[in-house]
């Protein structure tokens, strides 16, 4: 595997710091290439805004992989679309160094695991900055294929790779199950998972994580650790999380269920199909 591996603790010395640590290892001695982009440690910026697509010159051009023409230049006073520009900047060799830098790495990289503890039910706002900053349309999304529709959930312009959470949370594993009050983890983490990793093709697996994080004995931090470097070595064979691809015929133009899949179903569980061949624990 090449494995991009995003770190986002302020840390060095935590848990989540050590558990990097630990994967990294086990990467490296079973034959692996890895990068890390500790964000913490690079002063990312996790703000997106107009300089991210404003205060650098094209530098002639780009062969982007999205069909659709560049938008309409937006200079000093015009309105800013985001989406628009940040598409019209990479396609035109505008954006940022550090957003640029971090695409060749995803461009690189067949695995992507961001790692990160779980604050207020996602991740830090440097984290979410990395994804706002650097999956700009015409690079993860915003693709069509050749017949014109849109290419996400299943396809996109990241597709073909592997996608791993690895986080920590304070409470007990059994608040964060199927009946447990913080709502099941697959759920809570719904946004990465699904609309994130899936919306842009890349295929996500079930999520690594260490619970009672605050509570955790020596003993805990071992097992924890042994338990990573167990699951990043099957990592290659294990299946991804069973997600219904857009295009696949399971969805209709509505983009909803076709009404005989799961016809009494409703929720988040219906977007899965079953049974899913993958860890749970």
């Amino acid at each position: 595997m090449k494995v991009l591996w995003i770190f986002a603790h302020p840390e060095q010395r935590s848990l989540n710091a050590s558990l990097m640590r630990e994967g990294l290892s086990e990467l490296a001695g079973s034959g692996h290439e890895s990068r890390v982009s500790d964000l913490y440690a690079m002063g990312w910026k996790a703000v997106l805004d107009a300089s991210d697509v404003r205060a650098h010159a094209p530098s002639g051009g780009r062969a982007g992989p999205s069909a659709a023409p560049p938008a309409a230049p937006s200079g000093p006073g015009r309105r800013l679309a985001v989406g628009a520009a940040q598409e019209r900047a990479y396609l035109r060799g505008g954006q940022s160094e550090d957003i640029s830098s971090e695409q060749q790495k995803l461009l690189w990289a067949d695995t992507l695991i961001l790692h990160f503890p779980l604050w207020w039910f996602g991740p830090p706002a440097i984290l979410k900055g990395w994804l706002d900053r650097v999956l700009v349309q015409g690079f993860a999304f915003g693709l069509r294929g050749s017949d014109g529709r849109a290419l996400r959930y299943g396809e996109g312009g990241l597709a073909g790779r592997r996608a791993l959470v690895v986080t920590s949370v304070g409470a007990r594993e059994s608040s964060f199950g199927p009946r447990g009050i913080h709502g099941h983890i697959r759920q809570v983490l719904w946004p990465l998972l699904h609309g994130t990793f899936w919306y842009t093709g890349m295929a996500p697996h079930e999520p690594f994580v260490v619970y009672g994080a605050d509570r955790l004995t020596e003993a805990g931090h071992r097992t924890y650790a042994r338990e990573l470097r167990e699951r990043l070595r099957g990592l290659p064979e294990e299946e991804p999380l069973p997600y219904r691809s857009e295009r696949g015929g399971d969805y209709g133009e509505e983009l909803t269920l076709q009404p005989w899949i799961a016809p009494d179903g409703a929720g988040l569980d219906v977007h899965e199909m079953f049974p899913a061949a993958v860890p749970r624990r």
